[in-house]
């Protein structure tokens, strides 16, 4: 009797992301592997960022899903550099302002969703509105600089290895605790598989979901505080390109969009298949319309192949 070999559903973002790393290499150079490789995890950590907190939000249940991520990551890095005012002595008090924004976000959030009733999909999209619109009120079109010692931090690495990653791949570890090992997390994972049955099993079901917008939205922030240090500045249109990758990432990554399951882990796989994708196109100098449909083309291909896995 033979046992045919089956791979885990989040493990297949890391297997593609490898094959691109590999083809991109082999293209211009083996020299340029470590440096391919380094800008992809910088780059990917905003993304497991977004999507950690993404990932809390789908895993609560059907239709819960946060569409003002991108908004809440501008205005949490233009009221943060605005607090600062490019003073390294500030960025404990610039940190704590980013985190704010995104507690309370995530806050009025879930608040809109229960006191008036609407589906998360328009809630959040509202919100992202406001959120914009404040941001755009603090700075205008401006790119607000960062302190220098944050533009440290975010470039900072030691032996060759980014620690930025490595403490995005920190906090991927105690996302993970979270889910398994948690009270909150097997509540947040029960909520999603079944309301009714986690209502009958005494879970408030309403603070669960509470606190996974609101971390959600505190990822977010933490992911604008970082990426306006990382890229030079807050502006406007920082946001933009994490509206669908926070979503792509978590979906791709192993969690469930039915809610009730999700994988931490499986994030880096996806967020470094989109990144390296995005290198390897580059590399091979096609086009930005047929880059899209290419991209379009693989996440379909991909969500096709992997198998889904068994509901118990």
């Amino acid at each position: 009797m033979t046992r045919r070999l089956s791979l885990a559903p989040w493990t297949y973002g890391f297997i593609v992301a490898l094959a691109m790393w590999a083809a991109t290499t082999a293209y211009s150079g083996f020299g340029s592997a470590g440096a391919t490789l380094s800008g992809a995890l910088a780059f990917g950590a905003f993304s497991v960022l977004v999507g950690t907190g993404q990932m809390f939000v789908v895993a609560s249940g059907p239709g819960n899903i946060d569409l003002s991520v991108p908004s809440v990551l501008t205005l949490a890095a233009y009221l943060s550099m605005t607090v600062m005012q490019g003073s390294d002595g500030m960025l404990l008090p610039g940190l704590a302002a980013a985190l704010a924004v995104g507690t309370v976000a995530g806050a009025a959030n879930f608040l809109a969703i229960v006191a008036l009733r609407l589906p998360p999909i328009i809630a959040t999209l509202a919100w992202s509105f406001v959120f914009q619109s404040l941001a755009y009120n603090l700075g205008g079109q401006a790119t607000l600089k960062p302190p220098a010692g944050l533009s440290r931090f975010t470039a900072m690495s030691l032996g060759g290895v980014q620690l930025m990653p490595v403490a995005v791949m920190v906090l991927t570890l105690v996302a993970m605790v979270a889910l398994k090992r948690t009270v909150w997390g097997r509540q947040l994972l029960a909520t999603g598989q079944s309301e009714p049955a986690a209502r009958l099993a005494g879970i408030g079901v309403g603070r669960v979901r509470l606190a996974a917008y609101m971390l959600c939205g505190t990822t977010a922030a933490l992911a604008g505080f970082l990426l306006a240090g990382f890229s030079g500045g807050a502006a406007l249109n920082m946001g933009d390109a994490y509206l669908m990758e926070s979503i792509a990432v978590v979906v791709l990554g192993g969690t469930s969009v039915a809610g009730g399951q999700a994988n931490a882990v499986g994030i880096w796989g996806a967020a470094l298949f989109f990144n390296l994708m995005a290198t390897m196109l580059n590399t091979f100098g096609i086009q930005a319309g047929v880059r899209f449909l290419l991209t379009g083309a693989l996440i379909i291909l991909i969500v096709a192949l992997v198998p889904r896995p068994r509901v118990r």
